[in-house]
């Protein structure tokens, strides 16, 4: 996959089949949309297309508001376009002079002069342009003028629920990790940095990796404790994680914490990623360490029966 930081770098693909939008999460409605776009691409000949944006548009349109949270972070977005087969990712900055573009300027400038669209693929209800002002109406209305197709996919629906980033958000802030991954096609991830903490978990016989998170807008579940799968040193170990407050020590901090069982090696230091398999328990204040202990021991017996 070709990666490019601006629409200007692009310089023509074969017969470019493009789509557009924010991509967060590449879910699964995102990947009906790039799984179409491949067998148009195939049939004709041509080449697949993906023009995103970075920041995510909502932080520029709306700069008071820091409620926003990602389901990828640039990297990962990244990753998972290229994993679905994408031929060329364009990652064009967005800006408020950008979200003053029309409609037809968007379509004339961008997708017609600097990308050469042969034909263009767009999810349900998609909008682009000054204000969303664009639709598939407009897009259908420009394409003979302007020389390209123009398809646009339903929604994907999982048990009758139609998919979208924002059901994802809402499922992940309420810990339904379950829900989430339904929607992805996977299991969310985070990815982060093992730091130092106050080893409480070592004294308590269940040593864990603090993970600092280095995107600040990466969404983080809800407090609570996780069966999880963690990829470390090129290796898938399972393991329990902690979200929280620790409140049964008194905790200042929210802390992301990772058992991993049957693990021993020093990774400080590393980067780790995580996926969150299942939903446990919430986080409860215990009357001490060694209920805290005990409770961590069926926490582990739960996580061995949802593996094995």
């Amino acid at each position: 996959m070709k990666i490019y930081s601006d629409c200007s770098e692009f310089k023509g693909g074969k017969s470019p089949v493009l789509t557009t939008g924010t991509f967060d999460g590449v879910h699964l409605g995102h990947l009906k949309i790039i799984q179409r776009m491949n067998e148009v691409a195939a049939s004709i000949g041509g080449e697949t297309v993906v023009l995103t944006f970075d920041p995510h548009p909502r932080t520029i349109l709306y700069p008071d508001d820091d409620t926003l949270r990602l389901l990828s972070t640039r990297e990962e977005k990244t990753a998972l376009l290229e994993k679905a087969g994408v031929n060329h990712l364009i990652i064009h900055p967005f800006s408020k002079a950008f979200s003053r573009l029309s409609s037809l300027d968007f379509v004339r400038n961008i997708v017609v002069s600097q990308l050469g669209t042969k034909k263009l693929v767009i999810g349900y209800n998609h909008h682009f342009g000054r204000n969303r002002e664009g639709s598939f109406e407009h897009l259908r209305e420009f394409g003979p003028v302007y020389g390209f197709d123009v398809e646009e996919i339903p929604a994907q629906d999982v048990d009758q629920v139609e998919v979208s980033s924002t059901k994802i958000r809402l499922a992940l802030q309420n810990g339904d990790v379950t829900t989430a991954a339904a929607y992805l096609g996977r299991n969310y991830s985070l990815e982060g940095i093992v730091v130092k903490g106050r080893q409480l978990g070592r004294e308590l016989g269940f040593p864990t990796a603090n993970i600092q998170v280095g995107h600040p807008q990466k969404l983080i579940p809800a407090d609570g404790i996780y069966a999880v799968t963690v990829n470390c040193c090129g290796q898938e170990e399972i393991g329990m994680m902690s979200i929280g407050m620790n409140p049964t020590v008194d905790g200042k901090q929210r802390t992301l914490e990772v058992n991993i069982l049957n693990f021993e090696r020093d990774i400080y230091g590393q980067s780790i990623q995580v996926a969150f398999v299942k939903r446990l328990r919430d986080e409860i204040r215990f009357s001490g360490l060694e209920e805290l202990k005990k409770q961590l021991v069926r926490d582990r017996e739960d996580t061995l029966k949802i593996f094995h």
